[in-house]
């Protein structure tokens, strides 16, 4: 591994260097009175089985009508993008160097972004104003801490756990918090690049991939026992972030959750050693696991526990979120021939249409447990309804060889971009590395008296909305 880790000593616990930065006075008082769900295996499958019947009712539903575009307004939204995107560029280009140059490009990426949401994807001045005031700065803020962590983190792996940390702090306002980077989604989200990337590396046998397994549960489980690498450094590092912030005794439900989706990362792991085809069904419960079991653990780190109204919801959103990342991944997925309900189905050469359309369908569904939370505003709640409809339309453009004429057709109408549009667009953008390595070293700014102006990185995969 990498070995960059600042200030580790692995007998002691981790510290960011600073001074405590989150207050947990309050926790004392949260659980009396209480008595809390436990996230054992037996409920996680009875979670999934709920999930996947609330699944298969979506099954030839026509989902709820969404906006329509003409010709004329792709055009306009798409002339948006690409201002907001030149206008970055242009920034880049002019701006000095050093402190000033790098606050400019912070200062012109909030304004070309605010312009962009509420030309190109219809976004009210309150949606825009809560991306760019809440979650571009736990995004960026999270960038920073993540490379303090581990300077040899790359830009890549810190945007990807980027956005588990956007999906924990999207969950904070629906639980009746309030949106901030906890030491708790930290940890939790930067485990993607040294846990779950491990684990899914077509490189690493699945002997080696079940040591470390079983060692890593043991961590979670509150085993004291010396990281044997640099990879448990770093793990058992940021474990001990979320044991700081909510101590097991009095926040079961967090270690709980957490052990649950260890459980299903290892199943999954499990499957891919069968020899031969897994069937539909299979597929579709290792995802729930996987996917509910992960913002089953976001929800739990965002306050300390869950109501069952909240563990059912958030277990659902997290099988709709994975569905979503299975689509946006099905090249690479055909390519490596992992197995999703997506990738299976176009390995057998079907059409996707009809499991787009239920996961449309899925969306509104969740959407709909969503709304019946008693807290997040309804600006909130119609941002993330839009963020993962976009998702779902994005991977549909990327994966257009898939789909019917007609459902495509059906399906651009319902865009803010033409398909073809956002194909050129990404397929530029992966090219402007310069581009996005001169922003994301913006973003690191140090400076900590500006940390909460400061905008997060970029990605193409994001439709400039974070995908929460």
């Amino acid at each position: 591994m990498r070995g960059h880790f600042a200030g580790i000593d692995r007998r002691q616990p981790f510290s960011t260097g600073e001074e405590l930065w989150w207050n947990s006075l309050a926790w004392p008082f949260v659980l009396s009175g209480r008595m809390p769900q436990v996230y054992s295996w037996p409920w996680v499958e009875a979670q999934c089985a709920e999930t996947i019947e609330a699944w298969q009712e979506c099954a030839g539903r026509l989902a709820a009508a969404a906006p329509q575009y003409s010709l004329k307004d792709h055009r306009q939204r798409e002339k948006a993008y690409d201002d907001g995107l030149s206008a970055i560029e242009r920034q880049v280009r002019r701006a000095p160097r050093g402190k000033s140059g790098r606050s400019a490009i912070q200062e012109q990426s909030i304004g070309a972004f605010a312009r962009f949401s509420a030309s190109a994807l219809d976004l009210e001045p309150a949606a825009v104003a809560l991306i760019t005031g809440d979650f571009l700065p736990v995004g960026n803020e999270f960038t920073r801490r993540a490379r303090h962590f581990d300077a040899g983190l790359s830009m890549a792996e810190i945007v990807q756990a980027c956005r588990n940390a956007w999906t924990a702090s999207g969950l904070q306002p629906l639980l009746g918090e309030s949106m901030a980077l906890s030491p708790s989604i930290l940890g939790y989200s930067l485990l993607y690049p040294y846990s779950d990337n491990y684990l899914d590396g077509v490189d690493v046998s699945s002997q080696a991939k079940l040591r470390f397994s079983a060692r890593f549960r043991a961590r979670l489980r509150g085993e004291e026992m010396l990281p044997s690498d640099d990879r448990e450094v770093a793990i058992w590092a940021l474990v001990s972030l979320i044991e700081e912030q909510f101590p097991r005794v009095v926040f079961p439900q967090v270690y709980e959750a957490l052990l649950a989706i260890h459980q299903a990362q290892e199943a999954s792991i499990a499957q891919q050693r069968i020899s031969g085809p897994c069937s539909d069904a299979e597929i579709l419960r290792i995802s729930c696991a996987k996917g509910g079991t992960s913002v089953l653990a976001n929800a739990c780190l965002a306050r300390g526990w869950v109501s069952e109204q909240e563990a059912r919801f958030s277990f659902q959103m997290g099988t709709l979120l994975q569905l979503g990342d299975d689509l946006q991944d099905l090249r690479e997925d055909l390519e490596r021939g992992s197995s999703t309900l997506f990738s299976a189905a176009a390995a057998r050469g079907a059409a996707l249409d009809d499991l787009v359309a239920q996961l449309l369908s899925f969306h509104e569904r969740v959407a709909v447990g969503m709304d019946a939370l008693p807290n997040g505003s309804p600006t909130l709640k119609r941002l993330l309804r839009t963020s993962w409809r976009l998702l779902i339309l994005g991977a549909v453009a990327q994966a257009h060889e898939h789909f019917s004429p007609e459902f495509l057709s059906r399906m651009e109408a319902s865009s803010p971009f033409r398909f073809a549009f956002l194909r050129d667009r990404t397929k530029k953008l992966a090219g402007r590395k310069g581009l996005y390595r001169t922003l994301f070293e913006a973003f690191l700014e140090e400076n900590q008296e500006s940390r909460s102006s400061e905008p997060a990185a970029y990605s193409s995969r994001m439709l400039y909305v974070p995908q929460v």
